[in-house]
């Protein structure tokens, strides 16, 4: 590539990086200023505490009104880069519909992430200049890639996850038309444009406040041989969830199949409201809950903590397949490290010291079954856990990823 092009290159990555700092910064910020109006404001202004799940049932109304026209936004990171790869193009005329069918769980509190919805529609703006810049469009498969790296990076406080997650594996074509980007250009132009979103990001936050807290961090995580024994409790537990979410996810998904589009978004609209007043620990995407839960986990007993791991597991696949879709991520690391803390209280009589590392194995092993990748799985625990446990979150993933695969081909159906 020549120097100029490269330069110009260059300059536009940063542009693309600090724009999506933008756009995602101003999404949460809206996603948190509507959340406090309907969970807190309006019902103390009004004095009816119920008043949130009429809310919610409106929400899940007009979901599943904006689902029935324009059709089942957001899409999954995966649909979204599978699209990319085999269309070479993502559509990007629904962009309203996008950001709303992203916005209404959310700000309902329902059980996800935000990372779905922003990838898709950072994807979209991608595609949008693609089709309106004359020098971006020969690029827009590969600005889109960049763009949802930056996305998660930034969602996840993790650029590299970021890379990892959406770059193709060796050998696999990216839409380039072969006018593919190197490995050490694509390094290069992900980093700036990380750094210019970051700094965006950063910016803004001064300005006006933050938009998103993100997930608290365990600022210490002792271990010592006996934790280290004890995973071979901790990665079967984490394998036996990761299987219950599957469970959990061909359930809900058979019954969301064969629910009218509106009648299911308004259901679950309804199921969320409730459980927001009645149960609020095992809603919304969990950074607020495990902020708590870190705190004072020590005051619920182990089978109360099992608990709202499986109901979290649960309302998490119930969101997705009936209509207020979004991220699982989020969900799932609150949700493993509830199991965590369970487990360890169950092995130890202090089990302050040893909760952190019966999270980060159980997390581990989960989200490596999951993603397939386990580095990047290891990476994005960092969100969270302390470098330290750097190691056994990657050995833990990988042995989650490798059985992960075996006991799903078994337990799927031979056609």
């Amino acid at each position: 590539m020549k120097q100029a092009n490269q330069i110009k290159l260059i300059l536009f990555t940063a542009l693309l990086g600090g724009a999506a700092g933008a756009v995602i910064w101003c999404f949460l910020k809206a996603v948190a200023l509507v959340t406090g109006l309907i969970w807190q404001t309006l019902p103390q202004r009004t004095g009816i505490s119920f008043l949130p799940v009429v809310i919610c049932a409106a929400g899940g109304l007009l979901a599943g009104g904006l689902h029935k026209k324009y059709g089942t936004y957001p899409e999954e990171l995966s649909v979204v880069m599978e699209k990319i790869k085999r269309d070479k193009y993502y559509d990007h005329k629904h962009m309203g519909a996008m950001l709303l069918c992203a916005f209404i769980p959310l700000v309902l509190c329902a059980s996800v992430g935000p990372e779905a919805g922003l990838t898709g529609i950072i994807a979209g703006l991608c595609y949008w200049v693609g089709d309106n810049v004359t020098y971006a469009r020969d690029r827009a498969a590969e600005l889109s890639q960049i763009g949802e790296a930056v996305t998660l990076g930034q969602i996840f406080h993790s650029p590299l996850f970021g890379i990892l997650e959406v770059e193709a594996p060796a050998g696999e074509d990216t839409g380039g038309e072969g006018k593919g980007l190197k490995k050490g250009q694509k390094l290069l132009y992900y980093g700036v444009s990380t750094a210019v979103s970051l700094l965006v990001v950063e910016v803004l936050n001064r300005l006006f406040g933050k938009a998103m807290e993100g997930f608290p961090s365990f600022s210490e995580a002792p271990a010592g041989a006996t934790d280290y024994i004890l995973l071979l409790i901790y990665i079967p537990a984490g394998l036996i969830l990761f299987l219950i979410f599957e469970v959990f996810e061909k359930l809900t998904k058979e019954l969301g199949g064969r629910t009218p589009v509106i009648v299911k978004e308004l259901f679950s609209g309804i199921v969320i409201g409730l459980m927001g007043l009645f149960l609020p620990v095992v809603m919304s995407s969990g950074e607020e809950q495990m902020a708590e839960m870190m705190g004072e986990f020590s005051v619920y007993t182990p089978l109360f903590l099992a608990g709202i791991c499986l109901l979290k597991l649960f309302m998490t696949a119930f969101c997705i397949n009936f209509g207020m879709k979004g991220g699982h991520f989020f969900p799932l690391i609150f949700a493993c490290t509830c199991m965590g803390f369970s487990l360890s209280m169950l092995l130890f009589a202090e089990a302050g010291e040893h909760a952190a590392f019966a999270a980060a194995a159980i997390t581990a092993t989960v989200l490596g079954a999951q993603l397939k990748k386990p580095v990047a799985a290891a990476l994005l625990l960092l969100l969270c856990f302390p470098v330290k446990l750097l190691f056994w979150c990657f050995l833990c993933a990988v042995i989650g990823s490798r059985c992960g695969t075996l006991l799903k081909e078994r337990t799927t159906p031979k056609r």
